[in-house]
C-alpha cells in the first residue's frame, strides 16, 4: 500500500542493518522494502541528529516520533472551526428532553441561517455524530466490593391489577434491588411509589437478600432525597432513620445520571425480559396475587444460570457477598403514620389516603378518633383505648373492610346474618330447637322452585322462638307437621291462637280445620 508506514519491528531491523553497514541493496535483498523507502528512512535517522546506537535505545514511542513526523499538515479550516464550537450546543439541545421532537435537519437549517457558507447536511451530520460518539463514553468498573453496595431504582414501566368490580385497571409501580458484585437483586410490586409502601418493601428486600450492604445507593428520588448534590446530597429525616435502624449508609447518584447505577438498570432491563414478558397473558385482581406471582419469576431468575459465569446469580451472592453481608437488626424498621376521622353514622371512618373504610363499634358514632396504620395493618384509637384493629385494604380505592360482627347493632347484626345464611344453616338451627322445627324447615326448603325462595320463611319461623321460646315453637312445629303443607304464617297462627297447647286425648284423631286469617269463628253464627 501506497505511503504505508513501517512497523515498529521493521524499522528497528533496518536500523540494525543501517549499524552494520549494509548497502542499500544488500538491506533491500533481506527486507524486501523497497530502495526509495529504504533512502527516506536513512534520510530521517540522519535528520535527528542522533547516531544508529542512540536511536536503537530509544523507546517504541520516542523512536516512532522521531521518524514519524506529524502528518496533519493539513491548513486550519474556518468553517469546521466554526462547527466545532458550535457541536457542545448542539449535543446539549438534542440531549434535553424537553426537545423531544428536535431532529439534526431543524439544526442544521437554523446552522445554515448563520452560516450560508456551511457545510452541507450529510457533513454537518458526520461531524455532529463524531462528537456525540467522543462525549458518549462508558467507563468500565472493573470490581465491586461484595457487600458494598446495594443499588435501588424504580423500573420505568408498572405492573397492573384489575379491580372485578369495576374492570378498572391500576398500575403497581416495581421497585428493583440489586447487589453488583454477583448481580443478584430482588423485585417487589408495590400499591404505590410512596414512602409508606417503600420503606416496607425495602425492609423485605434486606430480608430476601438475609443481610445489610453497607452503602444503599439510589437516585434523586423524592422518596428518599430532599436535595439534590453531586457531593453532598440530602435525605429525609425517615430514610435517615431507616439507614440509622439497619447500620447502613445513604448514598444518591448525579442528577440526571442513571449510568452511576448501572447494575440495576441491567437488572430493571431483565425484570422486563424475565417477569414483565411471562405477565403479559395473566390478569391479577389483587396486589398479593401479584407480588406472588413476581416472586416466583424472580426466584426463576436468580437460579438460571448467566452464560458468561456458568452460574447463577444466587450460587455468587452465596459464594461471594452473603457471608460479609452486615447481620439483620432483631427487629424490622416500623414506619407507622397518623391521621383524625370522625366515626360516621355507619360506624366506620374514613382513612382518607386511599378512601377506604373501616369499621368501629356503633357506639362511637359521631366520635373524633385516631387513626394509626401502617402498609399492612389500620388501628383505630379514642382517647388512647384501640377500639378496632383492621388489615389494611390496597389496591381498591373506596372499598369497606370486612363486616366485623361485634361493631353492629342488633339489627344489622341480623340482617348481616340472613343475607349470609345458607340451607345447612337453617337445618343446623332448626336442629337445635328440635326434631319437629327441622322437620318444617327441610319442607320449607323443599316447597320453593329455587331454595333461596323460601329463606326468608325459614328466617321467619326460627324468629318465633324469641317471642314464644324454643318449646313451644317446637311443639308448633309438632301441630304444623300434622297439616298439610308448611309456611311461616301457619306457625305463627298456631301458637297466635295456643294450638300447641291444646290437649284432647277423646280425639286424638280428630281432623282439625286449617288455621287460616280468613276461616271464620264461632262469634260470626250468634
Amino acid at each position: 500500500m501506497a505511503n504505508k508506514p513501517l512497523t515498529m519491528l521493521q524499522i528497528r531491523r533496518i536500523l540494525k542493518l543501517f549499524m552494520e553497514e549494509c548497502s542499500i541493496r544488500e538491506l533491500h535483498r533481506q527486507t524486501g522494502i523497497h530502495r526509495v523507502t529504504l533512502k527516506n528512512y536513512l534520510h530521517r535517522f540522519r535528520a535527528s541528529g542522533k547516531s544508529f546506537v542512540e536511536l536503537a535505545d530509544l523507546s517504541d514511542h520516542d523512536l516512532a516520533q522521531m521518524v514519524h513526523p506529524s502528518r496533519n499538515t493539513k491548513a486550519p479550516d474556518e468553517r469546521f472551526e466554526d462547527l466545532e464550537g458550535r457541536l457542545k450546543g448542539y449535543a446539549k439541545e438534542l440531549a434535553n428532553k424537553r426537545n423531544k421532537y428536535l431532529t439534526k435537519q431543524v439544526l442544521w437549517e437554523e446552522y445554515l441561517k448563520e452560516c450560508p457558507n456551511g457545510y452541507h447536511y450529510s457533513q454537518f451530520c458526520h461531524y455532529l455524530e463524531q462528537h456525540l460518539q467522543r462525549n458518549d463514553l462508558t467507563m468500565v468498573v472493573p470490581y465491586h466490593e461484595p457487600g458494598n453496595r446495594l443499588q435501588i431504582d424504580f423500573a420505568g414501566e408498572p405492573l397492573w391489577i384489575v379491580t372485578p368490580r369495576t374492570s378498572e385497571r391500576i398500575a403497581c409501580p416495581v421497585i428493583v434491588c440489586t447487589l453488583p458484585c454477583s448481580s443478584f437483586f430482588y423485585a417487589e410490586p408495590l400499591a404505590s411509589a410512596r414512602q409508606e409502601h417503600l420503606i416496607p418493601a425495602l425492609n423485605r428486600a434486606l430480608v430476601y437478600l438475609g443481610g445489610v450492604p453497607r452503602n444503599v445507593l439510589s437516585d434523586n428520588m423524592a422518596q428518599s432525597v430532599t436535595k439534590a448534590s453531586r457531593y453532598e446530597p440530602h435525605f429525609n429525616e425517615l430514610m435517615e432513620h431507616w439507614a440509622l435502624h439497619y447500620g447502613t449508609n445513604l448514598q444518591a447518584t448525579r442528577i440526571v445520571k442513571p449510568k452511576d447505577k448501572p447494575s440495576v438498570e441491567k437488572s430493571v432491563h431483565i425484570a422486563y425480559q424475565q417477569i414483565y414478558a411471562r405477565l403479559r397473558n395473566e390478569t391479577f385482581t389483587s396486589l398479593n396475587a401479584l407480588k406472588h406471582r413476581v416472586n416466583e419469576l424472580l426466584e426463576q431468575v436468580n437460579d438460571r444460570i448467566m452464560p458468561d459465569y456458568s452460574e447463577s446469580r444466587r450460587q455468587r451472592f452465596h459464594d461471594m457477598e452473603q457471608a460479609v453481608l452486615q447481620p439483620l437488626p432483631s427487629t424490622h424498621f416500623a414506619y407507622k403514620r397518623e391521621t383524625k376521622a370522625k366515626v360516621k353514622r355507619n360506624y366506620h371512618v374514613i382513612l382518607g389516603e386511599d378512601r377506604c373504610q373501616y369499621s368501629v363499634p356503633h357506639k362511637y358514632v359521631g366520635e373524633m378518633t385516631k387513626l394509626v396504620y401502617d402498609e399492612s395493618v389500620v388501628e383505630v384509637y379514642f382517647k388512647f383505648e384501640r377500639i378496632a384493629i383492621h388489615q389494611r385494604i390496597l389496591g381498591h380505592r373506596g372499598r369497606y373492610s370486612p363486616p366485623v360482627e361485634q361493631h353492629m347493632p342488633e339489627s344489622h347484626r341480623r340482617y348481616t346474618e340472613q343475607k349470609g345464611w345458607t340451607e345447612e344453616d337453617f337445618i343446623e338451627k332448626a336442629a337445635r330447637v328440635g326434631t319437629s322445627t327441622e322437620a318444617v324447615v327441610l319442607r320449607l326448603l323443599t316447597s320453593k322452585p329455587y331454595v333461596e325462595q323460601s329463606f326468608d320463611s325459614c328466617l321467619g319461623v326460627l324468629s318465633l322462638q324469641r317471642k314464644y321460646g324454643a318449646p313451644r315453637l317446637e311443639a308448633a312445629c309438632g301441630v304444623a307437621l300434622q297439616l298439610p303443607g308448611a309456611s311461616y304464617r301457619l306457625v305463627r297462627n298456631i301458637l297466635e291462637n295456643n294450638r300447641d297447647q291444646r290437649s284432647d286425648p277423646a280425639e286424638p284423631h280428630a281432623p282439625m280445620l286449617p288455621l287460616h286469617d280468613n276461616i271464620r269463628g264461632k262469634e260470626l253464627y250468634r
